[in-house]
């Protein structure tokens, strides 16, 4: 394994910050620790650092680490740090919403660090696919979402398969719940770097828009309008009112994606990329997208429903403002609605103006390729591609991401449909693949 230096070299960082180092000298004494800071404060780093120290390179085959999530966005951004940071050790990731054989077949040989949302591992475990027993190093990132009731019965079944004397950290950005007795947890330490101090208002911005109508979705409009064409994540409490919102946004020329727990794997990811590499500059999204998910440059939250308590206010927050960029809050308020006592310190009332326009239509469009990390394409290789095969120039694509089986690139609208029909005949890495505007 690299040593820490290298380790940070790799991902552009020169050195931890407080919260992070604490952390990492705390768990070297302690077999039970609880880390709580927040959103955005670098916790997955935190917890990695010493994990990876624990990791004894010469005990081969078998699982000595484990990171339990609540969801499969942040196994994926978890994985994806790891892979970053180039540590040489094997890495496996299991989570819902793609084939379950692909994960046995990569588990045939035992990663050293297994990543994994808790139905798949307990599905795994039952066909005994994995085995737990060598675990020393038990994370539990956003547990507070992970411990909750829905998760009861896989967890306990997950912590009756793990050694009694592992070590275990566990993170959030919101203050602690009781541990259910299965955790077998009596006396943690703890660390709490949450501040309760708000944030300097040149920073970070909560303001309340009063809607005149119940139906908040013209009041959505005039204030996106507003925004002009600024990035924004849009918060609705339902699956049908943020496919609703998106809907009717469209009808009235904003541009946007929606992302739910509800949709197919494949469609979750296009949205994300779309959002992040500015083919949208608008994203609608349940609280589903509140926590896991790495969205740099976000300038605007927008509650467009009241999040039913403060801690998913909290969390649905911290999409905005990471790592001391500036942004903003906004919470729309209608006629039959109370402002939460949790605003009520922190209310300022944002009054739009009476004269808007229609924000400019992102310059970006996505293209879709169907191949990825597992056929060995990277993104050094599409870069490649569309310039040499797509005679495109290389400020007229944007980013790239690839996933196991497939790929996305942001590509100048003005020249998607030339690239497209330039490629439609070419092979990449002498291999012939569907390349479309990704839909």
């Amino acid at each position: 394994m690299p040593n820490r230096e290298t380790m940070l070299s790799n991902l552009k960082i020169n050195a931890l910050n407080e919260m992070q180092l604490k952390t990492i000298e705390t768990i070297q004494n302690e077999k039970e620790l609880i880390l709580l800071s927040n959103t955005g404060s670098g916790k997955t780093l935190a917890f990695l650092i010493p994990l990876l120290e624990s990791i004894d390179a010469n005990l081969k085959n078998t699982i000595q680490t484990l990171i339990l999530v609540p969801s499969r966005e942040l196994a994926i951004q978890i994985d994806t740090v790891l892979k970053q940071l180039q540590t040489g050790y094997k890495i496996s990731c299991c989570y819902g919403g793609h084939k379950r054989e692909i994960e046995e077949n990569n588990l045939v040989q035992p990663p050293a660090i297994l990543i994994a949302t808790a139905g798949r591992l307990a599905d795994h475990i039952r066909r005994n696919n994995v085995n737990l027993s060598s675990i020393n190093f038990l994370v539990l990132d956003e547990f507070d979402k992970i411990l909750e009731l829905d998760f009861q019965q896989e967890m306990e079944f997950i912590f009756n398969s793990i050694p009694n004397n592992t070590t275990k950290l566990l993170t959030s950005a919101t203050q602690a719940i009781a541990l259910p007795d299965y955790t077998k947890i009596i006396n943690p330490f703890y660390l709490n770097f949450i501040s309760n101090e708000p944030k300097d208002e040149s920073v970070f911005y909560i303001k309340t828009v009063m809607s005149p109508e119940n139906d908040k979705v013209d009041t959505l409009f005039m204030l996106l309008c507003n925004l002009k064409d600024t990035s924004s994540i849009v918060f609705c409490n339902h699956r049908d009112a943020v496919e609703r919102t998106h809907q009717l946004l469209g009808e009235k020329d904003i541009l946007s994606v929606f992302y739910h727990g509800g949709m197919e794997q494949h469609d979750r990811e296009v949205a994300l990329c779309k959002f992040r590499n500015g083919t949208s500059n608008v994203l609608i999204t349940t609280d589903l997208a509140s926590r896991g998910l790495d969205i740099l440059n976000v300038r605007n939250v927008i509650h467009y429903h009241i999040p039913h308590t403060e801690d998913s206010f909290t969390h649905r927050n911290g999409r905005t403002a990471r790592m001391d960029a500036s942004g903003s809050v906004f919470v729309l308020i209608g006629p039959d609605e109370e402002i939460p006592s949790f605003l009520l310190n922190s209310n300022q009332q944002f009054n739009l103006p009476e004269k808007f326009e229609i924000p400019d239509k992102p310059k970006w469009s996505t293209m879709f390729i169907a191949a990825g990390k597992k056929d060995k394409i990277n993104k050094i290789d599409i870069v490649g591609f569309l310039t040499q095969k797509g005679k495109l120039k290389k400020d007229e694509i944007g980013l790239i991401e690839v996933k196991d089986f497939s790929a996305f690139a942001a590509v100048r609208k003005s020249k998607i449909g030339f690239a497209i029909e330039n490629v439609k005949n070419e092979k990449i890495k002498n291999k012939k693949v569907k390349i479309a505007v990704a839909k």
